[in-house]
């Protein structure tokens, strides 16, 4: 128990930090690595943690539970890598971790998020970063 709370404390603060950051012109996030340049020399899409990703999120679909994997006792956490766009849509998904019976229904609702706009100098970019979708059966 004391794990998560840590875990999830740590994630708070975290967003805070990068969000203040974001917010007073501190240092901007790395660009990813390949990312294209936009116009201007600023980088067309940055890496961001996934704890601030989780605090631009407006819109969240919860998955359906697969019967089968119900059925089979499986849960767990599905890890995504995702990218989002200027205007806070998911455009792309990779899956990087998860059990094979959760992973689809993790990608369905995933694919229907909404963000805010990660801005950078008060320009929205687009983002990549790492979504975790956790399948828990109750009682267990």
């Amino acid at each position: 128990m004391k794990r998560h709370c840590f875990g999830f404390i740590a994630a708070a603060i975290l967003t805070s930090v990068l969000s203040s950051a974001q917010q007073s012109g501190g240092e901007e996030p790395a660009p990813t690595p390949g990312a294209p340049q936009s116009d201007t020399g600023k980088p067309a899409r940055v890496q961001i943690a996934q704890g601030v990703s989780t605090g631009l999120l407006v819109k969240r679909v919860t998955p359906r539970y697969p019967q089968d994997a119900r059925q089979a006792g499986i849960q767990g956490s599905v890890i995504l890598q995702a990218e989002i766009d200027k205007n806070g849509r998911v455009q792309k998904l990779a899956l990087i971790s998860g059990h094979p019976m959760l992973a689809p229904a993790a990608i369905k609702a995933v694919k229907r998020w909404k963000y805010k706009p990660y801005l950078l100098d008060a320009q929205p970019v687009n983002v990549e970063t790492q979504i975790i979708v956790n399948f828990q059966l109750l009682g267990r």
